[in-house]
């Protein structure tokens, strides 16, 4: 009854307040992933009086995002075949399920620790010949490698949780997450004089902190679904395979950001090594302004999903146009403190006067882009909520690797840093283009004949 009732309010509230409901709790959820992200880099400023750790951040951080794209991406694949079987009332199906992701997260873990211990060294030499940078990064990532468990469990227990409609419950744990990272951050890097080392550990206690509070509210909170000795000591591959035949697109998408960074991080580096720590910074900020978009589109997509399930063309196209004046505000707002303050969030980072005076300029060219980021994000949205995945997937792919990775190099060839930045702001125009032309045509095949 409960579900029939929460299905019936999205065909019939308001969509101003059914909108602001749904978002709200993933935004706040979308900032504190924000917040986690950029404490590190903050503290690992202040070590030396030069920008090297903070480099070394930013070359980790391709890695990072795999690892997230590929825990985050198998837990889609779960999550969807676990909310199936729970609708279809196959309880036994749903929790081996559950047990099979368990066997999942700790394989993406093994895989991972392994890259910790035998890939991190070369991957940094493959970026830059600075014995110094190469010497933090090493320290840096081979720790949050090997130490991994924490983000994949954290992911798996959340999204069960997820599945049965318990959201609150992740935000308690990001939370406590991103609270043990700021508490230990400083202590491990200046009271025990760990250096980048510190911020390592700082990050992966508050993975595991999130991961056990995310695995004691599931197990007393979250009675749905169970894990089983049974299941794991006799795992299903057939059901594995169906987790990641979901997943992959996912996995995909996600793992196309790892690479433009990767990409752009090799051009910038032929510059200075600073260009990259100016990247770095400019990718932890923009979290603060993307994130609550993000958060934004995980209340839209069900609410345009249900609606075009019930052929309710009106409510898809003013929950549509709210989302875009709610994500374009935002944006705008981005831009207009990143415009007018520039200076103020370098100086977060303890900068050198080499990184202010390539970060001013870089910071609010790239920060152009941001309003009409805010458009294309919600209407490549809408393609998944729609049925049209690929569309997203091929626009991602578009703005990404096809236009922006080139537009930054052409321009590298120019001699200037400051004129690589104006790949973003390029890119989007190329993905707001063919985010119309695709919306035009759903809409026209699709909305329109509802």
């Amino acid at each position: 009854m409960e579900q029939v009732k929460n299905e019936n309010k999205m065909g019939v509230v308001p969509i101003n307040k059914l909108l602001i409901s749904m978002s709200a709790p993933m935004m706040l959820s979308m900032l504190i992933q924000a917040l986690y992200n950029v404490v590190d880099s903050i503290f690992v400023a202040q070590i030396t009086n030069d920008d090297l750790p903070l480099t070394a951040l930013s070359l980790a951080n391709p890695v990072q995002m795999l690892m997230i794209a590929v825990g985050v991406g198998t837990c889609v694949g779960i999550n969807a075949l676990l909310s199936r079987r729970l609708g279809e009332k196959d309880f036994e199906g749903a929790n081996k399920i559950a047990t099979t992701g368990v066997l999942l997260a700790l394989f993406s873990y093994l895989i991972f620790a392994l890259i910790g211990i035998f890939l991190v060294r070369p991957f940094f030499e493959m970026q830059t010949s600075n014995a110094e940078v190469i010497e933090y990064g090493v320290s840096y990532l081979s720790i949050c490698l090997v130490l991994s468990f924490g983000v994949f469990f954290e992911f798996l227990f959340e999204r069960l949780m997820q599945s049965t409609g318990k959201t609150l419950y992740i935000m308690y744990c990001q939370m406590l997450g991103a609270v043990v990272n700021i508490i230990f951050d400083p202590i491990f890097i200046f009271t025990f004089k760990m250096g980048v080392k510190g911020a390592a550990y700082a990050t992966v206690l508050g993975q595991i902190c999130a991961m056990l509070a995310a695995m004691t509210l599931h197990h007393f909170k979250n009675k749905e679904v169970r894990i089983t000795v049974k299941n794991i000591l006799r795992p299903d591959f057939k059901t594995m395979g169906t987790i990641y035949a979901i997943a992959l697109p996912s996995i995909v998408m996600q793992s196309i950001g790892s690479l433009m960074v990767f990409l752009l991080n090799k051009i910038l580096i032929t510059f200075e090594e600073t260009a990259t720590a100016v990247f770095g910074i400019y990718f932890k900020l923009q979290g603060f302004v993307f994130m609550p978009v993000f958060g934004l589109n995980n209340g839209m997509v069900p609410i345009i999903s249900y609606n075009y399930g019930a052929c309710n063309k009106e409510r898809i196209v003013k929950t549509l146009k709210l989302a875009v004046v709610y994500s374009v505000s935002i944006m705008t707002a981005g831009t207009i403190l990143i415009q007018a303050f520039p200076q103020f969030f370098l100086s977060l980072f303890n900068p050198s006067p080499l990184l202010l005076e390539m970060g001013v300029p870089a910071l609010r060219i790239i920060s152009l882009h941001f309003p009409i980021a805010g458009v294309a994000i919600i209407l490549s949205s809408s393609f998944q909520a729609l049925g049209k995945a690929v569309r997203s997937m091929l626009i991602s792919i578009a703005r990404q690797i096809v236009v922006l990775i080139p537009a930054a190099y052409l321009l590298s060839l120019l001699g200037n840093v400051d004129l690589v930045w104006w790949a973003f702001p390029i890119a989007e125009v190329m993905s707001i283009s063919l985010s119309i032309i695709f919306f035009i045509n759903i809409y026209n095949t699709i909305i329109k004949k509802l």
